[in-house]
This record gives C-alpha cells, sequence and structure tokens, in this order.
C-alpha cells in the first residue's frame, strides 16, 4: 500500500495548467502586457496575472478578500502584490507554493470578485418586428 502511495505524483500548476483554467472560465480573454506578464481578464478587468519571464513555474498575481489576503499573508513566499496590494492582491512567487486545488480555488475567487465588479455586457438589442399596415 505504501509503496502505492508513493507512485502517486501530485500535478504541478504550471503556466500551461494556469492559462487551461483562466480560459475556461465565462468571458476571460488573455493578453501579454508589461513586457512578459500573461494576463487574463474578464470583461476587460484583470483577475490574474503571469510573470512568464520567470520560467513554467512562474509567479503568479491574483485578487482575493480581505480574509483570505490576511490569510495568505502568513504563508512564505506570499506576499501583498506590488502596486496592487491595498486592493487585496497577492502575488505567489510561483505557481507551486500552493497545491493545486487552492491556487484553483484562489483563481476562481479572483475571477468571481473581479467579474461581480466588471461592466455587465451589454445586452443585445432585441429586435422586435416592426408593425407595418397591409396594404
Amino acid at each position: 500500500m505504501e509503496r502505492h502511495s508513493r507512485a502517486i505524483i501530485l500535478h504541478m500548476p504550471d503556466v500551461e495548467w494556469i492559462r487551461k483554467l483562466c480560459l475556461s472560465l465565462p468571458d476571460t480573454t488573455e493578453n501579454i502586457q508589461w513586457a512578459e506578464d500573461l494576463c487574463f481578464k474578464v470583461r476587460g478587468k484583470l483577475f490574474t496575472i503571469v510573470d512568464l519571464s520567470q520560467g513554467t513555474l512562474a509567479p503568479v498575481c491574483l485578487k482575493c478578500t480581505s480574509e483570505k489576503f490576511a490569510e495568505l499573508l502568513e504563508i512564505e513566499d506570499i506576499s501583498a502584490a506590488p502596486y496592487v496590494g491595498r486592493y487585496k492582491w497577492v502575488l505567489l512567487a510561483n505557481s507551486n507554493v500552493l497545491a493545486a486545488s487552492e491556487l484553483e480555488a484562489l483563481i476562481r475567487q479572483s475571477y468571481d470578485l473581479v467579474v461581480a465588479s466588471a461592466p455587465k455586457k451589454k445586452a443585445a438589442r432585441k429586435q422586435t418586428p416592426s408593425k407595418r399596415s397591409k396594404k
């Protein structure tokens, strides 16, 4: 039994794993900004940033709740994000600081927080047939 448990390999959340997760969320777009930062946005608002200059286990920046922010700052290799830390954004030194399931939960939470304050999609105008008089 012990031998079997050693054979289990935990998935390491790398850049491609983060990319697939982020792009699976509704209305998500990606682009490169600020040199080598891979940015994921929902309705034009950032929810996750990955620093591609650092390799496949890259630093990750994301938004979290006030409670989670305080909790995460207690973990080694997690800090308040430069410039946006006051808005409860954290910076993970690399994508492997937390277990994949924890990182996934944080990315989903960041998405939910940002989408809640992002501009609503413009609703498609419903076109009603014009009333024409019969001739």
